[in-house]
């Protein structure tokens, strides 16, 4: 059984399989033929460290991926990532395009990396880096269903594992957006209605528009190549957009994801999944898919008592966990079907203007004053009656029991995972070398290398 694993940037749950006016047909389709999980979550809604988590079936803090690849933070052990575990097993593990895991993917294990398309964060690269990095993820597909054919009388193909990595919807968006007009735009709904708000939603379209259509391609690849039935097609991505509010955050509109899983004799395709569900539990669901051991440093569940009908839920909580993003902002979550409570640590301001990416609806927020309105250190929140997160229930009587149960079950598993913040006064230190922007910085000027 081979593994394709397609994932974008910056999309949260802002596609049409969640029911949105973003035209993604081939996500669409795929969502046809898999499990949609709809309350799946990140384990942390910054990029390295939501992918690092996923893949290593661990939160950050465990992980080590603390803060962002590019800017100087690193695993703590590469040993740790789904590529190795599955090189052990006899896997071909192969990149295209983006991973975010590592300041250079080599460190991964990957044993084979498609050069490398140059480009940088600016309209015409990102569509082109995209769609030429999944040309080469297509051009190996179909080289890989010449070599099944043949290795269908040899016996000796090796199962696969593939990601392609797509940079959209990653900012910047563009302003020419096409047919895509914002007098027809609907921002977010926990954004105000107003022309730049709009149209910097019509921009994030356009890039879902460009992801899509890759994907598509990918999947088209897939079936032509007569790998499609021995293939678990993984598609997500790694956190919330970045709007103010959302990336960056853990309201679920920052750790709230999209999420796929497509595989052969799915008794589920085609269905929508509301069991909470975390990025951690992806590794050891692979594993049991695909029949390999899971790793003891593992600390996700298997979904697959799910997926296969035996059960309605493997989580009654799921965490979440900030730590540096451009800057130190560190926040812990819980998160129940019903409840989420939030505790900030270290700083009693407003939000961290440097961890909400630039654009209009920053510019926006800005200039309403969302930057200089202090935050609470702790949140809590009935996501049944209040699914925005607007009504903080700290101290509210008719509450109270829930926040001590959950207040305690946080700390609880903080002492169990060796959380640093409890140890250190609340502070952690950036390795050596780091890039890390003050708090008060406006702006966060991205360097990312598209690796």
């Amino acid at each position: 059984m081979n593994v394709l694993y397609i994932h974008t940037h910056d999309s949260g749950r802002y596609l049409q399989p969640y029911g949105y006016a973003v035209p993604t047909p081939n996500l669409m389709r795929l969502a046809g033929e898999s499990v949609l999980f709809r309350q799946c979550h990140c384990a942390g809604p910054t990029c390295s460290p939501s992918r690092a988590a996923m893949l290593t079936g661990t939160w950050p803090h465990i992980n080590g991926m603390i803060g962002l690849a590019h800017r100087g933070f690193a695993l703590r052990d590469p040993g740790m990532h789904l590529v190795h575990h599955l090189n052990g097993h006899g896997f071909e593990t192969v990149l295209c395009g983006v991973q975010h895991e590592a300041a250079s993917a080599e460190t991964l294990g990957y044993q084979h990396i498609f050069p490398r398309v140059k480009g940088g964060l600016s309209i015409p690269d990102m569509e082109s880096y995209d769609l030429q990095n999944t040309r080469s993820a297509c051009e190996y597909l179909h080289s890989r269903g010449a070599k099944n054919g043949t290795a269908g009388r040899s016996g000796q193909a090796r199962p696969f594992f593939l990601s392609v990595g797509l940079v959209n919807t990653h900012r910047a968006f563009p302003t020419e957006t096409g047919d895509i007009r914002q007098e027809y735009i609907q921002p977010p709904p926990t954004m105000y209605d107003c022309r730049e708000n709009r149209q910097d939603m019509a921009g994030f379209i356009a890039t879902a528009v460009v992801a899509d259509r890759c994907v598509g391609m990918v999947l088209d690849a897939l079936r032509q190549a007569g790998l499609e039935d021995d293939t678990i097609v993984l598609f997500t991505t790694d956190h919330g957009i970045a709007f103010p509010r959302m990336k960056c955050h853990l309201y679920d509109t920052g750790t709230g994801v999209a999420m796929m899983m497509k595989f052969p004799g799915n008794p589920a395709a085609g269905s929508a999944c509301d069991a909470l569900v975390s990025h951690i539990d992806v590794f050891p669901t692979l594993c049991d898919l695909l029949g390999l051991p899971t790793p003891p440093t593992v600390k996700g569940r298997s979904l697959t008592p799910i997926l296969r009908g035996d059960a309605q839920e493997v989580n009654d909580a799921i965490f979440a966990e900030v730590n540096y993003h451009a800057a130190y902002e560190p926040m812990r979550c819980i998160r129940t079907a019903r409840h989420k409570f939030i505790r900030r640590y270290d700083w009693h301001g407003g939000p961290v203007p440097a961890n909400t990416d630039g654009g209009p609806a920053k510019d926006f927020y800005r200039q309403a004053g969302y930057f200089d309105r202090p935050l609470a250190r702790e949140m809590l929140f009935d996501l049944h009656l209040d699914p925005m997160e607007r009504e903080n229930l700290i101290g509210d009587p008719t509450y109270q029991a829930v926040h001590n149960d959950l207040s305690a079950r946080l700390v609880r598993w903080m002492e169990d995972t060796n959380d640093p913040l409890l140890r250190v006064g609340h502070r952690i230190p950036a390795p050596p070398g780091a890039v890390v922007n003050t708090r008060t910085c406006v702006e966060a000027k991205e360097t990312e290398e598209l690796e």
